[in-house]
């Protein structure tokens, strides 16, 4: 099995052909998900779309890897590029790609990459848009609909690794980030120390739980940013972030129908929609992200 969707790269595709062949090689048996068969399940690739940086994880259904090393290094010889392979172990039977346990089978746990102007590291698991120059399109109209000023407090809730909040830290008097990805959040911090960013604090937790605690340590936001996964905002994050009364929220959306509804939910919050603006990230396919802005009726 091969993921290999809203790939933009010609160094990715051949990097997933050089690898394939390599696995057939060592006889490495794919994963048959209809009787739960098989060892390999998935194959991932990441690449820093300006630092060339290229991590490979191998997603396989237990934990003992036969000559898991020398395939690591086969890759390697072959895809220089390549400065991290990792095991990431999936032993149950469900179509979610990733498991919990990862193991480094070749070189380092992360990669580089730039964003914006600033330097972010990137785990397996962590979050991190497949397409580089549109993303900071994306998120640089995000900054322009927020309109921040010096004094601002941001809330950067579903923070990732950090790519928003600490995009826009230096135009802001602080920024409060979470996540419930916990390696995201060290990667965040991370990110954080890398850029010499000393106004920014993140956390792990859902938002529902973290923000309530933020307002009675009297933290008063002036623009909340949101950039939900597919499934959108739970109803109790906009009530509970609407508690807090920003001025505006900021929502990145990569899917319009759980955006649609949970405007609805906004408005009975009184929050409106003033502006929004598709982006194409992902070029000859239907999916798009939507930036919008919310004030305050």
């Amino acid at each position: 099995p091969i993921d290999h969707f809203f790939i933009q790269d010609p160094a990715i595709d051949a990097a997933i052909i050089v690898i394939r062949e390599i696995l057939q090689q060592f006889e490495v048996k794919a994963y048959n998900e209809k009787n739960n068969s098989g060892f390999l399940r998935h194959i991932a690739i990441r690449r820093g779309y300006h630092t060339h940086e290229m991590m490979v994880v191998l997603v396989t259904r237990k934990e003992h890897f036969f000559q898991g090393e020398k395939i690591a290094q086969a890759i390697q010889e072959k895809l220089p590029e390549v400065v991290s392979i990792m095991q990431n172990v999936n032993p149950k039977q469900t179509n979610v790609i990733m498991g919990t346990q990862e193991k480094v089978l070749l070189g380092r746990n992360d990669i580089y990459d730039r964003l914006l102007g600033k330097t972010f590291r990137i785990s397996a698991k962590s979050f991190y848009q497949v397409n580089t120059p549109q993303a900071e399109v994306l998120y640089q109209k995000a900054f322009d609909l927020a309109d921040l000023e010096k004094d601002d407090i941001i809330i950067d809730a579903y923070s990732g690794i950090g790519t928003i909040g600490l995009s826009l830290a230096n135009q802001v008097k602080h920024v409060y980030g979470m996540e419930t990805i916990t390696q995201a959040v060290i990667d965040a911090q991370e990110n954080a120390k890398l850029n010499n960013i000393d106004n920014a604090d993140y956390v792990t937790g859902k938002a529902e739980d973290v923000m309530p605690k933020w307002q009675k340590e009297g933290i008063q936001p002036d623009v909340i940013f949101v950039d939900p996964p597919r499934k959108g905002l739970d109803q109790s994050f906009i009530e509970t972030a609407c508690q807090m009364k920003p001025e505006k929220f900021i929502y990145i959306s990569c899917n319009p129908a759980t955006m649609a509804r949970d405007l609805k939910v906004f408005a009975e919050q009184e929050y409106f929609t003033d502006s929004i603006q598709p982006v194409d990230l992902f070029p000859q396919t239907h999916h798009v992200e939507t930036v919008m802005m919310l004030k305050q009726k």
